[in-house]
């Protein structure tokens, strides 16, 4: 009896658990079988996938809502077409864009484009929605509403019962910028869910932009995939086709590396007749010799931008030498990065299935000329700064009210006595406006005039610094090109870098060397604006030049 039943399970259990590679039209909806441990159904009205059963469990949906483009296309042509014996394509035409769902034979991903056209469809981002009570998450987690917490900005910036302060805009310090991330997503130590980012070339922002990438709250979360994200952005909105990224099942481990946008090999994509691709072979690369000028413990970036596509690669730290690859072809501006600061610009023309050679690209560095003293670094950061001591930045993960931070206010900066840190990294008109720099110049120094350069990084609603030294006012520089919604608050210092002159003369100065020399730096704009919402800015570094 035992051996009969022994052969029956074997007969017969197989076939019952055995994933089947292909598609069904059920219920109004296409269902998807990887032939692995994933299986996917997609509305045949919306587009939307409503369903995510990794190993026989759901992932997908909460309050009701689907894993789709921005909040749902709603209604849409959808359609579904085997492309070869190992893969599925599922087509959702609305309006003018173009969306792709993709799966392979034998594989627990899923592939996913969007060809946005024009600006008559709202598609800024791909979201994951993903059921609540698989992932756990810390009560100091950044981006986890906690049940009990209240809101202290909008209506997504909030604050638990513990005084930390939490957003779908904070990140933490282990995505941080979009170079710095590969993917993002969830463990549980048995299973993994995971986006992995496209190369971004449709996107915005360049290689240091911050934004939202995840989000949950005890009912639900999120992961995102950013077409556009216009907070704190000063780049335009590209169109295009974004793609792919790549929703990724595993057994709890990181995805695949050679998923990643670095690695990866899309040639496979060239048949799938997917609108807005551009063949993989046709597309070009570029590579540089080296970057002169470099400074020792920088990280050098050069990116390639144009109103069509952007890329980005870091240089070697030995010489700057540095290539990119899989570029659309066409004329870019070439711009290399000390950290985040630009100190070249060129242009660059990449050519059909061609490299093209660079010649060694020179750093001018504001850090070269000659100062008589200087708080902070060059480098298109607030680094260093108050409450930006670490690597990690806290700002760029926690509301600037945070009890975490220390306060903005730390008082008077002496030169030669105070360091980097008793300089705030922030300053608002109605936080910690009006600090104070002491100094001193030698006899020489005070028989000539001396320019006072103050770097930012980003301004909010027109705020900017101006100077008084002593009893002389300068005159009130004009308001920088910045974006034009929120930013300190929301986690990024990144706006447009600017280097502010303010030519001092000599006059200003009390002429005696044993005197303190008082330097105000006030915030000034002509909007309205209360507490950390009032006009702002971040710093980058400042200097007296000799």
């Amino acid at each position: 009896m035992l051996i009969l039943t022994a052969v029956y399970a074997l007969l017969f259990w197989p076939a019952a658990v055995a994933a089947l590679w292909g598609w069904t039209d059920t219920n109004g909806n296409y269902v998807i079988d990887s032939g692995a441990d994933l299986i996917i159904s997609v509305s045949k009205s919306t587009g939307d996938i409503n369903s995510l059963k990794y190993k026989g469990q759901e992932f997908n949906g909460w309050g009701g809502k689907n894993t789709h483009v921005e909040s749902g296309l709603g209604a849409s042509t959808v359609s579904i077409a085997t492309i070869s014996t190992n893969v599925i394509k599922v087509s959702v035409q609305h309006g003018t864009l173009k969306h792709y769902i993709v799966m392979r034979y034998k594989n627990n991903n899923v592939y996913l484009f969007t060809n946005k056209a024009d600006n008559s469809v709202s598609a800024m981002r791909y979201i994951v929605r993903i059921k609540s009570g698989i992932f756990s998450h810390a009560s100091t987690d950044p981006d986890y509403y906690d049940a009990g917490s209240s809101y202290i900005e909008a209506s997504d910036v909030s604050k638990n019962s513990g005084s930390i302060t939490k957003s779908k805009h904070y990140q933490g310090s282990t995505y941080g910028r979009t170079m710095d991330y590969d993917y993002i997503g969830r463990t549980t130590g048995k299973v993994g869910l995971y986006m992995i980012r496209s190369n971004h070339e449709k996107a915005s922002g360049g290689p240091f932009f911050r934004s939202l990438l995840t989000r949950a709250d005890p009912t639900g979360e999120d992961l995102y995939e950013i077409y556009y994200y216009n907070m704190g952005n000063t780049d335009a909105m590209r169109t295009g086709l974004q793609g792919p990224h790549v929703l990724s099942f595993t057994d709890g481990g990181a995805p695949s590396s050679s998923l990643y946008a670095r690695n990866a090999d899309w040639g496979w994509v060239d048949g799938l007749s997917l609108s807005g691709w551009t063949t993989w072979a046709d597309r070009g690369y570029a590579s540089g010799v080296g970057i002169s000028n470099m400074k020792s413990g920088y990280t050098y970036t050069v990116g390639l931008a144009n109103a069509n596509a952007q890329y980005w690669g870091v240089a070697s730290a030995s010489n700057g030498a540095w290539s990119i690859k899989k570029i659309i072809p066409g004329t870019y501006t070439l711009t290399v990065y000390k950290e985040e600061l630009e100190v070249y610009t060129g242009s660059i023309t990449v050519t059909k299935g061609a490299g093209t050679a660079v010649n060694t690209l020179k750093s001018t560095d504001p850090a070269d000329d000659a100062v008589i003293w200087r708080i902070g670094e060059w480098d298109g950061t607030p680094r260093g700064f108050l409450n930006f001591e670490d690597k990690a930045m806290k700002p760029t993960y926690m509301h600037p009210s945070d009890s975490r931070l220390a306060s903005w206010n730390p008082g008077n900066f002496i030169v030669g006595t105070s360091k980097t840190n008793n300089f705030p990294g922030y300053m608002w008109t109605a936080i910690n406006n009006g600090h104070l720099v002491y100094f001193k110049l030698t006899a020489a120094q005070l028989a000539k005039s001396h320019t006072i350069r103050i770097g930012i990084t980003e301004a909010y609603i027109n705020g900017r610094p101006t100077i008084k030294v002593n009893d002389w006012s300068a005159t009130t520089p004009s308001a920088t090109n910045q974006a034009k919604t929120r930013s300190l608050t929301t986690g990024t210092y990144r706006g447009n870098n600017v280097k502010l002159e303010f030519t001092v003369p000599a006059s200003a100065f009390k002429q005696t060397a044993s005197e303190w020399q008082i330097l105000t730096i006030t915030i000034v704009t002509g909007s309205t604006g209360t507490g950390y919402l009032s006009g702002g800015v971040s710093f980058d570094s400042i200097d007296l030049l000799s």
